[in-house]
């Protein structure tokens, strides 16, 4: 060999060697090649290589977070519990009274109240009369005792007046 200097050569294209290289124009990113196909939405910053996406890439809003009740708000919860409690027992309480009775119960007085009258199983030792005949109306106490004594075996009356259904009960011995 001689001392010259070395021969380089480089090696042939692939391909088709007639065909030319694109050229990338200086400044700009040359990866940034499949951005073509993808426009732009309008007042929004693109990133290069990716298409611009709605939902799936958009941020998961934080959850509100936990409201704690209240002291007031337990308050109401609880006195409308025992406002209800009260009105279910009240009538629980009232369908045993004296208007609800028909002809064949037997009642005893309540014992919340002396003038007050309960149904009660005629086979109870606390029953104290027998409803003989229920009559609608208002009556004092005369004319109470004049229209129980027509009736067959009475011996006492209870007399509903005031506020509400007004009546007579003609009771008997149980």
């Amino acid at each position: 060999m001689t001392g010259g200097p070395p021969v380089t050569t480089q090696p042939p294209p692939q391909g088709n060697p007639f065909a030319q290289q694109p050229q990338q124009p200086q400044g700009q990113n040359p990866y940034a090649q499949g951005q073509q196909g993808f426009p732009q939405q309008a007042g929004q910053p693109g990133q290069p290589g990716f298409p611009q996406q709605g939902a799936p890439y958009a941020p998961v809003p934080p959850q509100p977070a936990r409201r704690k009740l209240s002291f007031k708000t337990i308050k109401n919860i609880v006195i409308a519990v025992v406002v209800v409690g009260v009105a279910i027992g009240g009538y629980i309480a009232s369908r045993d009274d004296a208007d609800q009775a028909g002809v064949g119960d037997c009642l005893k007085s309540a014992s919340s109240s002396s003038d007050r009258m309960e149904v009660v199983d005629c086979s109870s030792s606390e029953a104290e009369g027998k409803v003989l005949e229920k009559v609608k109306g208002h009556f004092t106490s005369i004319t109470a005792e004049t229209e129980c004594r027509k009736v067959k075996d009475a011996t006492g009356f209870y007399a509903e007046t005031g506020d509400g259904e007004e009546f007579l009960l003609c009771l008997g011995d149980v």
